[in-house]
């Protein structure tokens, strides 16, 4: 299989837009059953005497051109070397030929019908960061430097402008509070009613902080998606709520059975062991509300019960609802600062916006697991097409997947990355709804192939310890952004075509 990358400069007119800047935002197209894909890159252009001023004499474009002739090369190599880098680690099945086009496109090619899902600006992915290393590259190179001052100028313009983006940006990357993301995300919360097709997309590459309380509960199904309904029906759930644990939480242990006493007593033990690194999680009224929490879900699903891991599965929730109320670091906050009436309402979206989210993968946590053991044969099997050579030495090492990816799918990779992380990793599960448990696997085949040198490298012992302490500790949201576009990459290519998944 060949997979071809070619290289085109910016600016060609392309009459759909999902390629106007980042790597990672390049569209592929995938013929037949993707055995054929081409991805195409952008390669910064510097125009040649149309960019030059109106009032310069030909010897002096024809000079500009010579140069800009030079500087193209320059630049179309250096474009080369970043799209190799992103290569590493085999992030394209198959041999990669990498061209340089010298026609103009045809936009029409740049898209497959047969793709299931379309390009837009959720489906970037990348970090703003990554955005905007390739916007000032653009901007950089795209207009002829007249003077060495001016370009020192607008290159100190843009670097003081750059530097003062970066102290602005949170901790969940920026693409989640770009202006122009605001402006679409007050838009599409500000109408009478959300449009929540628009409302994912948008919510896929990150959601404001101060936004996302809201949007969660609309993604989620918890909120109405009008508005003039959305405040009486919080009301009612949360009363719901409080009906429940009066019902079932503040009774005495004469009247449950000894199944609820057992329940209720693993719950208690977990609780503290929850999010162990983050002081927050260690306070006696947070775990009494996670305990509340966990123990009215397992009573009102007996199917499942509660299951060691869904204790993980609260936290973003508690976190995001808590920060409504509460300012600052999470590890500042004392939920004692806050009314019982307050602490409450955020109880009961917890528990809701749980309950909705494990109703799409309630197998998970049912006898055997049988969901979790599911999607841990597809990660396999798609290791196996998508970085053949890891997939070969894991298995001659005797490594099996349920060894590490059980709990990954258990816990959602909670425990695997930084839990400053985790709010931002959620806004693109939340936004993906009911394909949520396919899509999984390609993001925990991501996240596994981050390190694909590294694992051809050890023995079993190694692996299993590796794999078991990933060295993510020190992940900011632009390796996390690099890991989410890797995984729609790969379900844009694979989802749609069983048949690479097949023996």
């Amino acid at each position: 299989m060949m997979v071809e990358l070619e290289v085109f400069p910016k600016s060609w007119p392309l009459q759909n837009r999902n390629l106007e800047k980042g790597l990672w935002r390049a569209s592929g197209r995938a013929s037949g059953q993707a055995n054929n894909g081409r991805w195409l890159f952008l390669c910064p252009e510097t125009m040649s005497s149309n960019s030059n001023s109106n009032n310069n004499g030909r010897e002096e474009d024809r000079k500009d051109t010579n140069s800009t002739l030079a500087s193209l090369d320059s630049r179309f190599n250096q474009t080369l070397r970043n799209v190799q880098g992103l290569l590493k680690g085999r992030s394209f099945p198959g041999k990669v030929l990498i061209t340089r086009r010298s026609d103009p496109i045809n936009d029409s090619s740049l898209y497959s019908p047969s793709t299931e899902r379309s390009f837009s600006d959720k489906d970037a992915g990348t970090s703003d960061r990554l955005d905007d290393f390739v916007e000032d590259e653009i901007q950089n190179i795209s207009k002829p430097n007249t003077t060495s001052t001016v370009s020192k100028s607008k290159s100190s313009t843009l670097s003081i402008e750059h530097a003062s983006r970066e102290s602005q940006k949170s901790t969940v990357g920026s693409r989640a509070t770009d202006s122009a993301r605001l402006v679409k995300f007050t838009k599409a919360m500000s109408a009478p009613t959300v449009i929540l097709e628009k409302l994912r997309e948008l919510a896929w590459s990150g959601i404001p902080p101060y936004l996302r309380p809201t949007v969660w509960r609309l993604l989620l199904g918890y909120a109405p998606p009008n508005s003039d309904r959305r405040e009486g029906l919080l009301r009612r759930k949360r009363l719901e709520y409080l009906d429940c644990v009066a019902q079932y939480y503040d009774i005495p242990d004469t009247e449950r059975t000894d199944e609820e006493i057992n329940m209720l007593r693993q719950i208690s033990v977990d609780c503290p062991r929850t999010v162990p690194d983050v002081t927050f999680f260690q306070q006696t009224e947070v775990q009494k509300s996670l305990e509340r929490i966990l123990y009215i879900w397992a009573i009102r699903h007996p199917a499942s019960g509660y299951v060691q891991g869904i204790n993980d599965l609260a936290t973003p929730f508690l976190v995001v609802f808590l920060s409504e109320y509460l300012e600052g670091s999470v590890e500042s906050w004392s939920i004692s600062d806050l009314p019982p009436e307050k602490i409450s309402n955020v109880e009961a979206d917890c528990y809701w916006c749980l309950s909705k989210l494990l109703d799409g993968m309630q197998d998970h946590y049912t006898f055997a697991q049988p969901g979790i053991q599911r999607l841990v044969f597809k990660l396999k099997e798609l290791v196996r097409r998508i970085d053949e050579p890891v997939s070969r030495h894991m298995e001659e090492q005797g490594l099996e997947f349920l060894q590490f990816a059980f709990r990954w799918v258990n816990c959602l990779l909670i425990r695997e990355i930084p839990f400053h992380l985790v709010s931002r990793l959620w806004d693109t599960y939340l936004a993906e709804g009911d394909a949520l448990p396919d899509f999984l696997v390609y993001i925990f085949a991501s996240f596994l192939l981050t390190w694909s040198e590294e694992l051809q490298k050890l023995d079993f012992q190694e692996l299993v310890m590796f794999l078991q302490h990933l060295p993510t500790q020190n992940w900011t949201d632009l390796e996390l952004e690099v890991v989410l576009s890797r995984a729609f990459m790969w379900h844009s290519m694979f989802n749609s075509s069983p048949s690479h998944l097949a023996s």
